[in-house]
């Protein structure tokens, strides 16, 4: 059976965590989800190598330069940047994992122009007003970060079409068979 790279994307308040956790703990494959590299700081609790790969501007520069990332960009226009390093994904599929990247849509797009045998899951809400009440039930957002949330959703959602497989995140139970029968269909 050859691993995978399984690249999650969809929108913010989708529940993409949840669904993800419930997958590795019960799909039986060898999943391992690849820690994204990042310039931001660390916010307390987080740790290096666990929730983010924190790199210098200028480590991360010199990376990109050289061409070590499957996939980079900058996000909301602050000079932060996220990306996935190729040689944590490489070295995951070599060990015989499967990978997961869970990124945002444009990170998934380029993924694909990269490894072209990359399986690109979306995860979407069963509705607009869903993923609104998911959202302002986290009540961890300012309202103008709910609509700049609301907006990015909607545009995300508008790529979906370019997914090879889409799941409705409306029953956890559904999605999860979903996921787990789509990881079975590629071995």
């Amino acid at each position: 059976m050859k691993p995978k790279l399984l690249v999650v994307s969809g929108p913010s308040g989708v529940g993409k965590g949840t669904l993800l956790k419930r997958v590795f703990a019960e799909s039986g494959f060898p999943l391992m989800m690849s820690v994204s590299a990042t310039t931001r700081k660390p916010r307390p609790g987080e740790i290096n190598g666990v929730h983010y790969q924190f790199l210098s501007e200028k480590e991360f520069e010199t990376k990109r330069n050289a061409g070590e990332f499957l996939e980079c960009f900058e996000v909301f226009g602050q000079g932060t940047w996220y990306g996935t390093l190729r040689c944590t994904v490489e070295q995951g599929l070599a060990a015989g994992n499967w990978v997961v990247l869970e990124i945002d849509v444009k990170g998934a797009c380029a993924v694909k122009k990269q490894a072209p045998d990359a399986v690109l899951l979306f995860i979407e809400p069963k509705n607009i007003d869903v993923l609104k009440e998911r959202l302002l039930g986290r009540g961890t957002e300012t309202e103008d970060a709910m609509r700049r949330r609301l907006a990015t959703a909607l545009e995300e959602l508008q790529h979906a079409h370019e997914f090879e497989h889409r799941i409705i995140n409306d029953d956890l139970e559904v999605a999860v068979k979903q996921f787990i029968d789509i990881i079975k269909s590629k071995t």
